[in-house]
C-alpha cells in the first residue's frame, strides 16, 4: 500500500507522542525560568536576547517535531527517515544549543560533577571527533543496529548517548564556556568540520552503494513488528497484527527496501552538506570579523605609540 498517511492506524499516541510533547513544554518552561527570573543567581547572569529565545524555541519545535511527530514514527517503518532524523537531531538540533543557551548557563552546566567529566574529552577535539563519528558508524552496523531496535532501554540509551556525543563533538566549535584564547582559530575550526564530514562519508557510501538491504529491522516482517514496539503502544500493534492489517514497512510504501536503504544514505550526506556549509559560513565571517578587528586595534595601538613618541619628543625640542 503506497500511502504513508495509513500511519494514523497506530493511533494519536504512537504519531503525535503527547508525553514527549509535554516534555519539551517542560524543558521550555524551565529555559525562560533560568534566563528570565532566575539568571540573577547564577554567577554572570544576565537577560536572555530575544536572539536567543527565538532560536531556543525554534530548536525545541525541531526536537518535537523530529523525536515526537509522526517523523519519529516514519523513522521506524523506513530507513530513509530513520537518517532524516539522524541528521537533524546530531548535526542540526545539538549545535544550534549552543547558539541558544547564554554563556553563563553554559558555563554552570558545564562545570556540574558529570558533565565536567563528560566535556572534559572536547578538550581534545581529535577524540570528540572520532567518538562521535566511531559511535555512529558503529550504531549503523547492521548487527548492532537490529539488535538495538529490539530493545527499546538500549536504543534509547544510545540515542542519548548518540546525541550527547554530538554535543562533545560541536563544543570546541561552538561553546561560550571557554576564552577566546583557547579556541581554535576559524581555519582549524573549518578544518575540523571538513573532518566530521569525512569521518561520515565512509557509513553513508556503505549505505548508499551495499547491493542489499543491510537491515533487518525494515527488511523482515518478524523483525519489524519487534522494532515498532519501541513507539507503538503494545496493545495497539497486537490489536493490528491481530487483525492481519500489517505484516511490514510495505504496507506503508511502495519503494523497495534497497531504494529505501540508499535515499536514507543520500538524504544524510546531503543535509550534512548543507548544514555545514551554514556552519562553514558562520565561522569564515565570524573569524573574518575578529581578524579585522584586531588588525583595527593594532593599528590604533600603532598610532597611538607614534602619537605619544611625536608628543615627548616636542617636549624636548
Amino acid at each position: 500500500m503506497d500511502n504513508i498517511s495509513s500511519i494514523s492506524i497506530f493511533g494519536f499516541i504512537a504519531n503525535w507522542s503527547p508525553f514527549f510533547f509535554i516534555f519539551v513544554l517542560m524543558v521550555t518552561l524551565v529555559y525562560f525560568l533560568v534566563t528570565k527570573r532566575w539568571y540573577r543567581e547564577f554567577e554572570g547572569g544576565r537577560p536572555i536576547t530575544n536572539k536567543e529565545s527565538a532560536i531556543f524555541i525554534i530548536n525545541m519545535v525541531l526536537v518535537y517535531i523530529i523525536y515526537g511527530s509522526p517523523v519519529d514514527l516514519l523513522s521506524h517503518i523506513l530507513f530513509s527517515f530513520h537518517m532524516l532524523q539522524m541528521a537533524f537531531g546530531y548535526l542540526l538540533i545539538a549545535p544550534l544549543f549552543y547558539a541558544a543557551i547564554p554563556d553563563y548557563l553554559q558555563k554552570y552546566i558545564v562545570s556540574l560533577p558529570v558533565v565536567k567529566q563528560i566535556f572534559a574529552i572536547a578538550k581534545k577535539p581529535l577524540v570528540a571527533l572520532i567518538l562521535f563519528n566511531g559511535a555512529f558508524s558503529v550504531y549503523h552496523l547492521p548487527i548492532v543496529m537490529d539488535n538495538l531496535k529490539m530493545s527499546a532501554t538500549a536504543h534509547y540509551a544510545v540515542i542519548i548517548i548518540l546525541f550527547v556525543l554530538a554535543l562533545v563533538m560541536f563544543y570546541p566549535i561552538f561553546n561560550k564556556v571557554e576564552p577566546r584564547e583557547n579556541h581554535m582559530n576559524g581555519l582549524f575550526k573549518m578544518l575540523y568540520i571538513f573532518g566530521i564530514g569525512m569521518l561520515l562519508t565512509p557509513a553513508c557510501a556503505l549505505i548508499i552503494f551495499a547491493s542489499e538491504p543491510m537491515f533487518r529491522t525494515y527488511t523482515n516482517g518478524d523483525a519489524w513488528l519487534s522494532a515498532m514496539e519501541l513507539c507503538v503502544p503494545a496493545g495497539t500493534l497486537e490489536s493490528l497484527k491481530g487483525q492481519g492489517m500489517i505484516s511490514g514497512p510495505e504496507y506503508f510504501t511502495g519503494m523497495d527496501p534497497i531504494h529505501d536503504q540508499q535515499t536514507g544514505g543520500i538524504i544524510m550526506k546531503i543535509m550534512q552538506e548543507i548544514f555545514f556549509s551554514f556552519m562553514l559560513g558562520f565561522i569564515f565571517f565570524r573569524w573574518y570579523k575578529h581578524e579585522r578587528k584586531d588588525e583595527d586595534e593594532m593599528t590604533r595601538h600603532s598610532l597611538e605609540e607614534a602619537r605619544l613618541k611625536r608628543e615627548l619628543h616636542s617636549q624636548f625640542r
